[in-house]
C-alpha cells in the first residue's frame, strides 16, 4: 500500500506540473462544472414545481444525489477514464511495453500515471453541493451515516473503475472499442436521478451492467438514512467481485499483448 501510494504520489505530482502550464482550463472547468450545477438547480425547481417528492426523495436529498454526481464524475474524468484511455493507444501502439518493463505492477502504473487536475474543479463543486444539501435536510448526518457515506462512496468509484478496466482491456483483442466508453459516459448521466424512480429493467440495468446505483445512489442514501445493511453488504460483494474479474481478465490480456515488435 505504501509503496502504491508513494507511486501515485510521484505522479500526480508530474501531471500537477503539466497541468499548471495551462491555467486557463482551469476557468473552462470552473465554468462547465457551474452550468451543470445551475442546469440541475433548474430541472429540480421544474419538477418540484408539481410535486412535493419524487418517489419519497424530497427536494435537499435529490440534491444530495446531484452532489454525489457531480463527485464521481469528477473522479471518473480526473483520474479513471484518461488512465484507461491512455491504456487503449498504448496497446494500439506497443508503447505498454515501456510500462512492463517497470519495477512495479503493471495495472497499479496504468490507473495513475495520468490525472487531470482540473477535472477535480468537479469534485470540489460536488461537495459543496452536498454541504448544501445536509445544511438544507436540517437533520444532519451522525457518525454512522458519515462512515457508511465514506464506505459506498470507496466501493462504487472501485466498481466504476473495474468496468472501466474490464472494458479498455478489451483493447487486447479488438482494435476499435472507443465507443463503448461514450456509451458508459451517456449511462452514467441517469444518475443525476435515484435510480429507482426509472421502470425495472433499466434499474436492473443500471445496478448490474453499469454500477450507477452503487457510485451514485447508493452513497446518496447513505446520507438520507435509506442505506440498509443488506444493500451495503451486497455492495461489498458486488465490488470484490469485479475487483477480481478485472484483475483476472487483464492478467489474461497481458498474456495475450505481443507488444510493438509484433
Amino acid at each position: 500500500m505504501k509503496r502504491a501510494l508513494q507511486l501515485f504520489g510521484s505522479y500526480l505530482r508530474i501531471n500537477v506540473l503539466n497541468e499548471t502550464q495551462y491555467r486557463v482550463n482551469f476557468f473552462v472547468q470552473l465554468f462547465q462544472s457551474l452550468l451543470a450545477v445551475a442546469t440541475g438547480l433548474i430541472s429540480l425547481a421544474l419538477v418540484f414545481t408539481y410535486t412535493d417528492n419524487l418517489r419519497g426523495w424530497q427536494q435537499p436529498e435529490l440534491l444530495a444525489v446531484m452532489g454525489v454526481h457531480l463527485l464521481v464524475g469528477g473522479l471518473i474524468q480526473a483520474v479513471i477514464q484518461p488512465n484507461m484511455e491512455r491504456l487503449m493507444d498504448d496497446v494500439r501502439g506497443g508503447d505498454l511495453d515501456y510500462v512492463l518493463t517497470k519495477p512495479a505492477d503493471a495495472q497499479l502504473i496504468v490507473s495513475v500515471r495520468e490525472i487531470r487536475l482540473w477535472q477535480l474543479v468537479d469534485v470540489v463543486v460536488g461537495l459543496i453541493v452536498l454541504g448544501v444539501a445536509i445544511v438544507q435536510m436540517h437533520e444532519g448526518i451522525g457518525w454512522k451515516q458519515a462512515l457508511s457515506f465514506g464506505a459506498a462512496a470507496l466501493m462504487g468509484g472501485l466498481m466504476i473503475y473495474s468496468l472501466w478496466l474490464i472494458l479498455s482491456t478489451g483493447s487486447f483483442w479488438f482494435t476499435r472499442i472507443d465507443r463503448i466508453f461514450e456509451v458508459l459516459q451517456s449511462l452514467y448521466q441517469a444518475g443525476r436521478w435515484p435510480v429507482d424512480i426509472y421502470p425495472t429493467w433499466l434499474q436492473a440495468g443500471l445496478t448490474f451492467l453499469v454500477p450507477v446505483t452503487f457510485a451514485v445512489t447508493v452513497p446518496a442514501e447513505a446520507l438520507t438514512g435509506r442505506l440498509t445493511s443488506w444493500t451495503l453488504l451486497g455492495a461489498l460483494a458486488l465490488t470484490v467481485f469485479l475487483l477480481v474479474i478485472s484483475r483476472l481478465i487483464w492478467m489474461r490480456g497481458l498474456r495475450s499483448y505481443t507488444g510493438a515488435s509484433a
